[in-house]
């Protein structure tokens, strides 16, 4: 989605309450004991049209009050990516702030609950303060496949092997809880308590858009489409996935929010999947050019293709007035909006959102806590690729000691980058640069806390080649990468890293031996400097815990990572992935030297 998504799989969150509305009569959608089919059918037997179409309804926190819920019977709300309650908004604050726009929703007629979307990436990413995890691409897969580095959204996705994301699809358990026994295929399955619904994106194509552009055209033939960018979404349906959401792409030259075939044909009735399909930002708008060309055409042919929530964001009266008037001069049959209001349901049912939806504050302490810290510092260890180490193979440079006899000169932009480190989708949609973003360690500060206490750390964030040669130093490390970003902004031509990290590599590993450690969402162009590198590092955007790669650069833990993607030679290979006929990059698929975890103090 594009300003938000509900995330990476994105994260539906719960924090949703309902209070009785006053009925004396028994209501059976309100009875758990009931069987799910049950439940739905009544609660659909009691709603009017307006009711209907208001449950299809996402809206931004923006725009949402407790008196527009009510009025217009709002599904759902979701955070736009950097969109929150105030800055650096407390745990408190957030469910503060949801409760009292559950109340609105709550207080109509029938008491249906909203339901909370937000884009939670790597970690709940924009809450102030909470744990911030390695992108998808350092943690190895995806629910999409990028096929082009050039892609804006590369560093979203584990893997250019589709075999990597279905083995990556592990994280829908790990969210919404394991499935009992017998549970039905494609129904959605979440777990009440501390689970939360999940949403695989961006269905379908989206990683393989021609040059790697961001909402463009994937030219692929059928046989193609499904054995390629297919597969992780079988994985998904069967683990009980509860959303998905369709891509801004086009699949040979349809948009995908109009395809008919794929979404209805082939998701729904094909693969049976039986939560509920959700747009992207402002999505429907998008299927005309320029967008909002012809919204009503556009709410027809979103809406027909089997959308069922749409996340307009902001100008929710407009779709209203548009699908009445369309569903009352039968354009689109009552048939389809109850297939859409159904699945919808179908989730908030399974969530247990109707008996338990209040959001609390029993959660809040493990809001940044050691235990998630601890996680995601492994995540960064694991996520390392070592892709060069000494400048012959009897002679490595790594792992470093802790206790050196010279200083230690660390240089380069992203080595104290707290903002540059963790990328986009960190607190604010694009991200940022800067230290006070949000809770972490940098990997000067990491590097600092963990040499001996009597090594020197000096840093020079671009030095001169005078004070390199003036200075003793037993070894370099330079930490250079790419700027935040986020979507099309990332999209890029030429994928070299920003002046003045060159340079900078340039200069000192020409003088010093010195370990690169490259921060950035996929594959830059490296391979006019390997030869003077001592040893060169990928680090991804490894996110807020910067002590995981101090960990393995000295050696507490070993280098195991593997490659996710193919490290090309030059952008003209590109699009380059494993298996092409004429595959010649400069690091392949799934290359990883390791080293062995030693004591250096």
């Amino acid at each position: 989605m594009e300003g938000f998504r509900i995330s990476p799989l994105c994260l539906l969150l719960l924090l949703c309450c309902w209070a009785p509305i006053g009925e004396s009569k028994y209501l059976k959608y309100k009875d758990p004991n009931q069987p799910l089919s049950v439940r739905i059918h009544d609660l659909m037997h009691r709603m009017t049209l307006e009711e209907k179409i208001g449950q299809m309804i996402q809206i931004d926190l923006t725009v949402a009050t407790p008196e527009v819920m009510k009025k217009y019977f709002i599904g759902s709300l979701l955070s736009g990516g950097g969109h929150g309650p105030a800055p650096n908004a407390s745990a408190e604050t957030w469910v503060n702030t949801v409760n009292g726009l559950q109340n609105g929703s709550l207080s109509t007629r029938l008491g249906i609950p909203m339901i909370y979307g937000i884009d939670a990436v790597h970690g709940h990413n924009n809450v102030y303060n909470a744990t911030i995890f390695p992108h998808n691409v350092g943690l190895g897969a995806t629910r999409q496949v990028c096929r082009d580095p050039r892609w804006g959204r590369c560093y979203e996705s584990y893997s250019e092997d589709h075999t990597l994301v279905q083995a990556m699809t592990e994280i829908i358990p790990g969210l919404q809880g394991d499935i009992p026994a017998g549970y039905p295929k494609g129904v959605p399955y979440v777990d009440y308590g501390t689970k939360v619904a999940a949403c695989a994106k961006h269905f379908v194509g989206d990683g393989g858009t021609h040059n790697g552009i961001n909402e463009n055209n994937t030219i692929i033939n059928y046989h193609g489409l499904l054995s390629i960018h297919m597969p992780a979404y079988y994985d998904s349906i069967i683990k009980g996935v509860s959303t998905i959401m369709v891509s801004y792409s086009s699949w040979n030259g349809k948009k995908m929010h109009a395809n008919y075939n794929l979404v209805t044909k082939f998701l729904k009735n094909r693969l049976k999947f039986r939560g509920f399909v959700i747009s992207d930002w402002e999505g429907l708008d998008r299927i005309t050019t320029p967008p909002h060309a012809n919204y009503s055409y556009s709410v027809q042919a979103g809406i027909h293709a089997g959308i069922d929530m749409v996340m307009i964001p902001y100008n929710y009266t407009e779709f209203i007035n548009d699908l009445t008037y369309q569903i009352n001069n039968k354009i689109i049959p009552m048939s389809r909006i109850n297939d859409a209001v159904e699945r919808i349901l179908r989730v908030k049912f399974t969530m247990g959102l109707f008996e338990h939806p209040l959001a609390d504050l029993s959660l809040s302490n493990l809001l940044g806590c050691k235990m998630h810290r601890e996680l995601a510092r492994e995540a960064v260890r694991k996520s390392l690729v070592l892709l060069k180490n000494g400048k012959s193979p009897d002679k490595p440079l790594l792992p470093l000691p802790k206790k050196a006899s010279q200083a230690i000169l660390v240089a380069g932009t992203h080595a104290d980058n707290l903002g540059y480190q963790c990328g986009g989708w960190t607190i604010s949609w694009q991200g940022q640069s800067g230290n006070n973003i949000t809770s972490g360690t940098t990997i000067l500060s990491a590097i600092l806390s963990t040499v001996d206490p009597t090594t020197k750390v000096v840093y020079s964030e671009n030095p001169a080649l005078d004070f390199l040669k003036n200075n003793a130093f037993s070894h370099a490390i330079v930490v250079v990468g790419e700027t935040p970003y986020a979507e099309t902004a990332g999209d890029s031509m030429n994928l070299t890293i920003p002046s003045p990290g060159p340079s900078t590599i340039q200069t000192v590993c020409s003088v010093i031996d010195c370990v690169v450690v490259i921060i950035s969402g996929r594959p830059v162009v490296i391979e006019p400097y390997v030869p003077v590198m001592g040893a060169l590092v990928a680090a991804w955007l490894p996110g807020s815990e910067g002590q995981g790669v101090a960990d393995v650069l000295f050696g507490d833990y070993g280098f195991t990572g593997k490659l996710p993607r193919t490290w090309f030679k030059t952008v003209d290979q590109l699009p380059m992935n494993v298996g092409d006929k004429h595959y010649d990059p400069l690091f392949p698929f799934g290359f990883g030297l390791t080293t062995n975890p030693v004591n250096a103090r």
